[in-house]
Formats: structure tokens, sequence, C-alpha cells
């Protein structure tokens, strides 16, 4: 019998952590080879970590609501010895190897036996925590957002560790002690502390924050905060606090293109199966777009740009709790019967819970079809990390002054680019922009082929 490890996963580029939001296992349970054994969430995606081997649950190393960065050992299998790892062959031993296993026993003793002190002392609330105090990058991005003074929060996570968890609960009643607060007297002092801090140096078996901050009314509905509605609330904060968002609109004549799409249109989905849509004439559009202004598909890396070679467009599905961002690999190399198919089978997949890690990792520009509910004007926040996000509108009929000074009802769409103004500026999106127009204003029956 050998034991292996399970490492948080990978979970999505640029991910780097990720939080064990349910286990789905226990010590002593038997799993199969790519079982769930827990739910994580990220900044990005909720997703399960598959089981790379056959065997034993031994132990669970992670708590629920701890956050741990990408590699780092979440639990332990018992696997058979058939054909697997072998254990390494004993050590020889020694006077020399005794004394060192001797001293070894003897130190992990003092150190179990210190973090049982340090963990009952954390929860007795009757010494200051340690001044040098390790805190995951989740925890301090939440700090930094909100303000936060760490050194006033009793955490609920082992030896008294503050968990991502533990801020989200605080960040949700309002009972956020910040180092603008009255500082707070010692414990063992008679003077009463603050609400605030009262509430977030009590235990988490004793705190039941308030589950909002406005009073509830009679006919007022409350509705719980969904993983995945958290996710996509942490990404779009992260986006609009980090990224500088600049925007342009532009106006586009496709009525050539509507005449052509609505010509084909019935013989293509009797053809093919699936419908051949506007959307996918304007994913074609940005995809050849980028490959000629290839800054626009880059991202920013603190001390450097990086911008990307594979086009990769990520584009916006829906459902009635929750938006997911599936991607387009490779969008340039498609035609545009191509990539009708691929939206379709993207969506039907996010409809039917289906997506994998594959389909929605990997993106490197956002194509957002505002136009699908109506939308003639929207300001759409980037996908971190990438560089900007483009709304395709609703396409209108507008009477437009044509040469010679008549007038004629002319089929217009609104082109809404976000862009991070770290990486680009006015001058390389106003050519993007304008590259995208011309392409589409130009396609048409005769010189344009959806194959």
């Amino acid at each position: 019998m050998a034991i292996q490890n399970i490492t948080m996963p990978q979970l999505g580029e640029s991910v780097t952590e990720g939080t064990i939001e349910k286990w789905l296992v226990k010590p002593g349970d038997t799993v199969k080879k790519y079982d769930s054994l827990a739910e994580v969430v990220t900044d990005k995606v909720n997703a399960e970590i598959p089981s790379s081997f056959e065997g034993v649950i031994t132990e669970l190393l992670a708590e629920e609501g701890q956050t741990l960065p990408v590699g780092a050992i979440v639990c332990s299998v018992e696997i058979a010895g058939d054909g697997e790892l072998p254990p390494p062959p004993p050590p020889k031993k020694s006077a020399v190897s005794t004394a060192i296993l001797n001293a070894g026993v003897q130190k992990k003793q003092e150190i179990q036996q210190t973090q049982q002190t340090t963990t009952a002392t954390v929860a007795s609330q009757k010494t200051v925590r340690q001044d040098k105090v390790r805190y995951s990058p989740a925890v301090l991005r939440l700090a930094q957002e909100y303000e936060i003074a760490l050194d006033r929060i009793t955490g609920t996570g082992e030896g008294g560790r503050i968990t991502r968890k533990d801020l989200m609960k605080l960040i949700e009643a309002g009972n956020v002690p910040t180092a603008i607060d009255e500082a707070p007297p010692a414990v063992d002092t008679a003077v009463p502390q603050s609400a605030p801090v009262a509430a977030a140096l009590t235990s988490q078996e004793n705190t039941k924050p308030a589950t909002s901050v406005q009073p509830i009314q009679a006919g007022d509905i409350e509705i719980p905060v969904t993983k995945v509605r958290r996710a996509i609330a942490n990404n779009m904060v992260r986006s609009v606090h980090e990224v500088p968002h600049a925007w342009m609109m532009m106006e586009i004549d496709v009525t050539d293109l509507v005449a052509y799409r609505d010509s084909i249109k019935t013989e293509f989905k009797q053809k093919e199966g699936f419908n051949i849509t506007y959307f996918a004439f304007f994913v074609k559009a940005v995809a050849q777009a980028l490959k000629e202004f290839p800054m626009m598909n880059s991202m920013w890396a603190e001390d450097k740009i990086i911008q990307k070679h594979d086009i990769n467009i990520s584009i916006a599905v829906a459902t009635d709790d929750a938006l997911f961002v599936p991607v387009i690999k490779h969008a340039d190399e498609k035609s545009i019967k191509g990539i009708a198919k691929e939206i379709h089978e993207l969506a039907v997949k996010v409809r039917a819970g289906k997506l994998t890690m594959d389909d929605i990792s990997g993106g490197t520009f956002t194509v957002n079809n505002t136009g699908a509910f109506g939308s003639v004007q929207s300001m759409g926040i980037i996908n971190y990390p990438q560089a900007a996000i483009l709304q395709v509108e609703s396409i209108v009929k507008k009477p437009v002054v044509l040469p010679g000074g008549m007038f004629a009802a002319r089929d217009i769409v609104n082109l809404c680019l976000s862009l991070d103004h770290r990486i680009l500026d006015g001058l390389v999106c106003g050519k993007f922009l304008n590259r995208v127009k011309e392409i589409l204003e130009n396609t048409n029956k005769s010189s344009t082929s959806v194959y």
C-alpha cells in the first residue's frame, strides 16, 4: 500500500488559489479515479477536485472555507500497491539515524503542543496575535479592498488563522473593523468593546451575523447568494478596483450583413441543424481585427504586458442565476459557420450544466451579445485579466443621410468597447474598431462566404 497526495489543481488561467467550499468525502471513504473529492470556488470558476487515484481517503488536510494556493496538498489517498509507486526501502539504522529520528519525534511533539496551546489561547482571547502573521492572497486582497484591520480579527481557521470565509461573513454583516475605528481596549479590562470589534472577536460558534445591512420589511424577499454569484461578484469587484476602465463606442451600418444573413438562414438551418446568427459574423470580424491589432489581445502582468499569440474569444452565456463565459479557441482560424456551430454547442453545454474546465479557460478577449435582450448602449466590465471587452448592441433601423442628400432606413448597430487603460489607449482602440467596422460594412452575399 502507498500514500499519494491530492493537490489543489490549476483552475483556470491566472488563477493562483482556490477555496475549499465543501468536502464531498471523508477519511475512510473509498474513491475511484476521477471521483469528485471537494467543491472549490475561485475568482473565475466553481469546480470540483477529482481524485487522481483509486483508493481510500486517509486524511483531509484542508478545512472548508480555507483558501489554498495551486499545488498545495488538500488530502491524501492510500492506494493499492499493484504496479503503483512502491514504498522506499527502509533506511539502515544507526546510532546517528536513531538519534535524528528521536530528535524529529521530539520536535514534532513540541510543535503539536505549541499548536494546541496557540489554538486554546486564540479561542479564549487571552493573548494578542503575534506580530508576524501569514495571510493568504485572498485574505490580503479582501483586506485591502475593504480596509479591514486584520490584527483586530480572530480567525476560525486552524490555530486562529483568518480565512476568506471569516472576512466575507464580517463584510456581509457590515461588521468590518478598520484602522480608523476606535482602538479596542485590552481584553481583560472592564471597558466594553465597540460592536464591530466585539463581533469580529467572537468565536464562530457564537457569531450570528445579520443577514442584511438593510431592514427587512413585510413583502421583501431574501435571496441567498450562491457560490457562482459570489465568484462572479468577486471577479467583477477585482476588475473595477484594479483596472482603470476607459470606454468608446462606434456606430456601424450593417444593412448588407443583415440582408445576407436573412437570405441564407432558413437553408442554413435545414442543412446544418443549427442557426446562423448575426453574432457569429461579429465574432468572426473581431477575430480578424485582433489578428491585425495584436495589442488588443494582451494582458497586464504588473511589470510587463503579455501579448497573447492565440486568439481565443470569450462569449457571455447567461442562465437564470449565473453568467458563464465559455471560450471559442482559435477563432481567427474558424469560418463563420464554424464559429456559429461553436456558439450553439457552448450555449447548450451551459444550459445543461456540462461545461468543462477546458471550455472556460484560455480566453484572451471577450465579446458580449448585449443586443440579444434589446440593449442599444452599454459599458461592460472587463473580464479580468483581459485587456478589453466588446459589447455588440441591438441592430435597429435608423434614418441615414446617403450621398446626394437622400434619406434611407438602414440597419445600424453600436459597438461599445471597454478597455484597460494601463495596456491600451484611444489610438489603437480607435483603429481596431474602425477595422471591425470596415469588415462588417463590407460583409455581403457577393464578397463573403460563411463556409
